[in-house]
């Protein structure tokens, strides 16, 4: 039996519904996207040390205090039980 004969009238009909309700694909890219990126590489210039961006103040301020807290807590941890830093390693 052919894969064509299997198939029952409302799948046939629901498959020409899809197949004229959708456009056709166009695979091929209709235009150049590297002038774009070059502009948006323009717009917004890197930041020349971005350890001092992301230990900025508005950096900082957006993350909980929960976290710098879980922080704390996981590098005094370290710190005393020096032996579980494969653990922790393993992890993470």
């Amino acid at each position: 039996m052919k894969d064509e004969e299997r198939i029952s009238q409302p799948e046939k009909q629901l498959a020409e519904l899809l197949k004229r309700s959708l456009p056709p694909v166009d695979r091929e890219l209709n235009r150049d996207l590297w002038p774009q990126m070059l502009r948006r590489l323009e717009e917004h210039p890197r930041q020349p040390n971005w350890l001092a961006a992301l230990l900025s103040p508005a950096a900082m301020a957006s993350v909980p205090w929960f976290d710098w807290a879980l922080l704390a807590a996981l590098v005094v941890g370290v710190c005393l039980f020096s032996r579980s830093i494969p653990i922790w390693l393993y992890h993470f």
